[in-house]
């Protein structure tokens, strides 16, 4: 017997210190060492050497996936979703609390989570509790209280309709209540951020033309919830996270509430660091999302704002349904159901673009992995250091590839990155250690401690 169970030599790989050259080991799953240079002395059982154009990675974190099921299966699933996820260098995923059916509101809907999820998962697995107008009034908060007690990583909220019935958005009034109970435990609220007033009074959308589309979300829709937010979170204290950034014109707002020591973190997703509303075609209603693609000039602010630590971290929102819901045959953006599909490709589109952009792959490893680790609350995962779980990926930066939605894992082959030519494949992801295959069922549930 050796003394260790597995070696990986990498002449690339990008470790809290920068990129280097590595001899990691790994022992029971986890890192036991981390070894300065490729050919360092280590006895073990396996070795794993990377080729010369491969850099060795830390397991990317999505923290901001839809799974869907229960419920809505058809649209996604723990196997589907968790199989893209690992064939894009994702190892952990955070689940939303919608579109499942139960919804993760109640212990009760958390519990059907993880029954469905049983013996199907490539990847490890947390979940989100859900913050809604039944969990929130003044004899049912502690309905939160007791999903945080069962290892809920935060409650998201919605502060204008969600898209599905069963998971209702907040007033002003219960979202400062569930931001107070959730401050009384320690917990994270994080908010979908659109203002229902601005939505209400904006043109309606409808036809095939994404202009009309982006009128009827406009940048101030945004703004005005994250003020609510900000102003929320300064009163009661509570760890505050906007989900899913579009608009760069809130930034100021969130740049004063920093520098005021508010408890607030940002995300952005790859398809607004990638793309561009004045790019998407007439009918194309695989690129609709809420809050929407903007402009170019928009996309070049966020790109500086990440740049700057403004915003904290890159993660999918992957939100797929099924083709028929996407109403591509009438292009009708007004119908169509809004989600962008891009669990597998996130992580090769934004490094498409930051190469283009001359911004390291290091800086784009940490926005994926590190920090929505942190933002999260996700222990052990999202760097290669020893004592983190051995979640690793094998990237070839520059090996080009042609997006074609329907090969991609994803349930349903549609994506507004169908088409796309990207660069940076992952060729290995390995979790705990072990490669993950097409049959892998390794992946565990995993809970805040």
């Amino acid at each position: 017997m050796a003394e260790h169970e597995l070696v990986v030599r990498a002449a690339r790989a990008v470790t809290p210190e920068g990129e280097r050259p590595v001899s990691v080991v790994v022992d029971g799953g986890r890192i036991t060492d981390v070894l300065d240079g490729v050919d360092a002395t280590v006895d073990a059982d396996r070795e794993l050497r990377l080729a010369e154009d491969e850099v060795l990675l830390p397991g990317l974190v999505d923290s901001h996936v839809h799974v869907n099921e229960p419920g809505r299966t058809e649209w996604e699933g723990f196997a589907s979703a968790t199989r893209a996820a690992a064939l894009g260098g994702v190892t952990t995923i955070v689940d939303m609390p919608l579109n499942s059916v139960p919804p993760t509101t109640t212990v009760e809907g958390l519990k059907a989570k993880r029954a469905a999820a049983e013996g199907k998962l490539a990847v490890d697995v947390g979940f989100w509790g859900g913050a809604v107008p039944e969990n929130t009034g003044p004899d049912t908060t502690s309905v939160l209280s007791d999903l945080w007690s069962e290892g809920v990583y935060g409650f998201k909220a919605f502060l204008s309709p969600s898209g599905v019935d069963e998971f209702g958005h907040l007033t002003a009034e219960r979202l400062e209540a569930a931001a107070t109970a959730i401050q009384a435990f320690g917990g994270r609220l994080i908010v979908h951020a659109e203002d229902p007033k601005v939505l209400d009074s904006a043109p309606a959308a409808s036809g095939r033309e994404y202009a009309d589309f982006l009128a009827s979300r406009p940048d101030e829709a945004e703004n005005a919830a994250i003020s609510l937010v900000i102003e929320t979170a300064r009163r009661t204290g509570v760890r505050a996270h906007i989900l899913h950034l579009s608009s760069a014109s809130a930034l100021p707002l969130i740049a004063r509430a920093k520098e005021e020591g508010v408890a607030l973190t940002v995300e952005t997703c790859p398809h607004y660091l990638t793309l561009a509303a004045e790019e998407v075609p007439a009918g194309a209603t695989s690129y609709k999302c809420c809050p929407p693609i903007r402009d170019s000039a928009n996309r070049d602010l966020l790109w500086r704002a990440l740049r700057d630590g403004l915003i904290d971290c890159v993660v999918t929102d992957h939100s797929p349904s099924t083709p028929d819901l996407k109403h591509l045959d009438t292009g009708d953006f007004g119908t169509a159901w809004g989600g962008v599909a891009g669990l597998q490709v996130g992580f090769a589109a934004v490094w498409t673009e930051a190469s283009g952009r001359d911004v390291p792959l290091t800086e784009v490893v940490r926005w994926m992995s590190a920090s929505p680790a942190a933002v999260a609350g996700v222990e052990g995962k999202g760097s290669i250091a020893v004592g983190n779980d051995a979640d690793l990926a094998v990237f070839a930066p520059e090996e080009a590839f042609h997006v074609e939605a329907r090969s991609l894992a994803h349930r349903n082959p549609v994506s507004a990155y169908d088409g796309a030519d990207l660069k940076g494949r992952v060729r290995r992801t390995l979790l705990r250690g072990v490669e993950i295959t097409a049959d892998s069922v390794s992946g565990r549930m995993i809970t805040r401690s």
